[in-house]
């Protein structure tokens, strides 16, 4: 019996058991059976095949922005409008057959928006390149969900299934929860916070079934089996997703204020032109970039060249990024911007950064 047909036993034996006290341990089994053999299906088998067609695109610019989504929802159209790319757009199905790059200029930065093939139902099962095309998502800062308006909600039902299915969060926070595998003692529990779906037998069976017998688990929130296979498992991607509803000129302005409402979503129509410079910005708000400029003794900052940044980060990662040795050469920076108390301020390396912040450095 090959994985597919494992997984599809599994799926049939999970949909057919009740959910009570007496059959959740079962169900927790089942659980870590079915995680255990999608990341065995999702792994690229040992024997390569002879050089395809190129489809991973090296990164580059700020950042990068995956554009995912079904044939013929307007992808192609929306990079072409955005960028200076030119993707092949038609009104027949999978017209993409290739990952297509293009560069959205905002702000000083340049962010890399890819626009991936469509995906299809089974894409987690490899059909229509939807391996490549997950493999490509998962390196992306932010995902972006191209929905047609007018069928978005059974869309995006559909995409967010296939992509759980492969280990993509959207828009979740890892568990808090600690696990490190040891070499013996066998298995300590604890948890801080009273637990409603987990608790030392059930931890123990789904470990037994990955072989892990001597194990630290420490569960800091109220956290599902599911979310404790995926620390487990330890190769979940959480991603921060913007769903992009397009061809909204077909909508009553009743189901377009319903649809713009709802979190995390915004309405486009790349057609029409309408909306796509918000678009742009919640993409730069959802990616955390941030502009930090330069300056030196006695001259007026140079705003025309920013460097740019995440949210979070440090001096240290600023003067790591203009020359690696600068470290070691590093005496303080004079920071003027919204990060400090006073303006200048004199910092460190540890020093946070706020967007559009002006640093002068002194060297040793």
């Amino acid at each position: 019996m090959g994985i597919l047909e494992k997984i599809k036993d599994i799926e049939l034996e999970i949909s057919r058991t009740q959910k009570n006290k007496a059959t959740e341990y079962h169900l927790g089994i089942l659980k870590a059976k079915l995680a255990k053999y999608r990341s065995m299906l999702l792994e690229p088998t040992s024997k390569s095949g002879g050089k395809g067609d190129g489809f991973e695109v090296t990164k580059s610019g700020d950042g990068r922005v995956a554009m995912i989504g079904f044939p013929s929802v307007g992808k192609s159209t929306l990079l072409t409008k955005l960028t200076e790319t030119e993707s092949v757009a038609a009104a027949y199905e999978f017209t993409t057959l290739t990952c297509v790059p293009g560069v959205i200029k905002y702000k000083g930065a340049k962010i890399q928006l890819l626009d991936l093939p469509g995906i299809i139902e089974g894409a987690a099962q490899g059909k229509g390149r939807g391996r490549q095309v997950i493999a490509v998502g998962k390196t992306a800062d932010v995902v972006l969900m191209m929905l047609d308006a007018t069928k978005g909600e059974v869309q995006k039902k559909l995409l967010e299934a296939e992509l759980e299915t492969v280990g993509i969060r959207l828009n979740k926070q890892p568990p808090n929860i600690y696990f490190k595998v040891k070499a013996g003692g066998g298995l300590s529990f604890n948890s801080t916070v009273p637990l409603t779906f987990l608790n030392e037998k059930m931890v123990r069976l789904i470990l037994h079934e990955y072989k892990i017998f001597n194990a630290e688990v420490l569960v800091r929130e109220d956290a599902t089996v599911d979310e404790f296979i995926d620390i487990v498992e330890g190769n979940r991607s959480y991603m921060r997703c913007v769903y992009v509803y397009n061809k909204i000129d077909q909508l009553s302005m009743e189901e377009l204020e319903e649809i713009a409402s709802r979190p995390h979503s915004i309405v486009v129509s790349c057609n029409m032109d309408l909306n796509l410079d918000r678009l742009v910005k919640m993409i730069w708000d959802y990616m955390g970039l941030v502009r930090i400029y330069t300056k030196r003794r006695g001259q007026a900052p140079d705003f025309s060249d920013a460097i740019v940044l995440r949210k979070g980060d440090t001096v240290e990662t600023m003067v790591k990024m203009i020359h690696k040795d600068l470290v070691a050469q590093f005496k303080y920076c004079l920071v003027w911007g919204t990060s400090t108390k006073h303006i200048p301020q004199k910092v460190g390396l540890a020093h946070v950064l706020d967007d559009e912040d002006v640093l002068m450095i002194i060297k040793k």
